[in-house]
């Protein structure tokens, strides 16, 4: 099965973000900060909404290539479901092999060079 245009848009803009925050998690560890503001990893490309939370707790996100951290109210609903609302912000997870698939691909931590 073919992706659709529209979650190969989702799944790149999502893992964009993602990509950001990584930046953000590695800088924020290298200074000994144990919190800090992410970007919200959601499918809106115009998102400027920002979570603050622990490092331990990205980590937590980051733990599962398929799981994304987005801010209240940012879920896609017919793309993926909330495993978990927290102050602020929810944890996602993609639905669909496709889906799945494609923001692996693109995950950071298991495709370094």
């Amino acid at each position: 099965m073919k992706t659709t245009p529209e979650e190969a848009r989702i799944a790149r803009t999502e893992s964009i973000f993602r990509h950001v925050n990584e930046g953000i998690a590695e800088t924020a560890e290298f200074f000994g900060s144990q919190k800090t503001e992410f970007v919200c990893e959601c499918a809106d490309p115009a998102c400027q909404h920002r979570v603050d939370l622990p490092l331990e707790e990205y980590e937590e996100v980051r733990s599962d290539s398929t799981r994304f951290l987005v801010a209240e109210g940012h879920v896609e609903p017919g793309y993926e479901r909330v495993l978990e609302r927290r102050r602020g912000y929810a944890i996602v997870q993609k639905l669909g092999h496709k889906l799945e698939a494609m923001v692996r691909r693109t995950d950071p931590r298991t495709n370094s060079v």
